[in-house]
């Protein structure tokens, strides 16, 4: 086990190391002198090459990325060439409310999907599986950003009604507002992942419920409940646990639109803009800061199935 965590710990470092290239060097060839972008096209020859020369673009790019990880190696992520504030101070204001919204979502997508995937199963060509199913193909055919726009212009048009679009509150200040304002996005945003949760959920539990295992503990008698809860859905869990952890990592990316839609000044939010602008620093940053949550949700739902499943052993 400690040999396996080892080897998958050297893997999401080199990992990383592919990203941070990439994502180097993307940023940089794609075009337009970010100077120019942050300055304005007012601004002199002089100021232009000034700026070249605090922000390091004038050295080769072998120097500009030695100093980069140099400064990532030791959290400083540098500072806005948009706004020259600190990069840190900004990502830690705006790190709450897209942690909030991914898991909000990923609790969507638990309490919805899966519950809703085993009783789609257990009362197979039911109403309710067809209902589930119907609600299946339509959260994964509609796009996100279509749904979030209908959320807020229908209760708006028809009731008056809008979540607040402005500074995000606390949920420990103010936990109704808070509510009222990550509630929406975040229920949006778990509409796809909830579909496939449900879809994949009933299929694992129709395979399983037919196995030769299951039918042994109806014949013993035992209470429907307990074959369901006990012997079939933890055998069911594995690929749901593998597709839940897919989409826990990508949550962070995927909340870029929404964050737009609703006005949150989450990361979504914050990179959007920093690639708009070619901020280095900020759009380097927090695609780091995404690449590394990836990689260890990663991590932690292969350690997870060795309490899933025990047949599963590492070595």
């Amino acid at each position: 086990m400690t040999r396996y965590v080892v080897r998958r710990f050297a893997l999401a470092a080199l990992i990383l190391w592919v990203v941070s290239v990439a994502v180097f060097l993307l940023l940089r060839v794609a075009g337009g002198d970010p100077v120019i972008l942050q300055q304005g096209m007012s601004a002199t020859p002089e100021r232009i090459a000034q700026v070249h020369k605090d922000l390091n673009l004038d050295d080769p790019y072998y120097v500009q990325y030695a100093l980069w990880l140099k400064h990532m190696a030791v959290l400083d992520f540098g500072h806005s060439g948009v706004t020259g504030t600190e990069v840190i101070h900004e990502f830690k204001a705006r790190l709450p409310v897209s942690f909030q919204l991914m898991l909000m979502t990923l609790g969507w997508t638990i309490l919805v999907g899966i519950p809703f995937g085993i009783i789609s199963a257990v009362r197979r060509n039911s109403a309710p599986d067809y209902a589930v199913r119907v609600f299946a193909v339509f959260g994964l055919s509609v796009p996100a950003f279509w749904v979030a726009t209908l959320v807020l212009m229908i209760p708006a048009q028809n009731w008056g009604y809008a979540p607040p679009l402005n500074e995000t509150t606390s949920i420990f200040s103010e936990p109704w507002a808070n509510i009222r304002q990550l509630g929406p996005p975040s229920l949006v945003l778990a509409l796809g992942s909830m579909a496939s949760i449900m879809r994949l959920t009933r299929s694992q539990m129709l395979e399983v419920l037919r196995a030769d295992y299951v039918r042994t503990a109806r014949a013993k008698g035992l209470n429907e409940r307990v074959v369901v809860v006990r012997h079939a859905l933890r055998n069911s869990l594995v690929p749901v646990v593998t597709v839940l952890g897919l989409q826990m990592s990508g949550l962070l990316g995927g909340s870029v639109i929404i964050e737009q839609i609703f006005n949150l000044r989450g990361l979504g939010q914050f990179i959007f803009a920093a690639i708009l602008q070619k901020d280095f620093a900020v759009a380097q940053s927090v695609v780091m800061f995404t690449a590394a949550t990836a990689v260890l949700s990663t991590l932690a739902v292969d350690l997870l199935y060795v309490f899933l499943d025990p047949r599963i052993r590492y070595s």
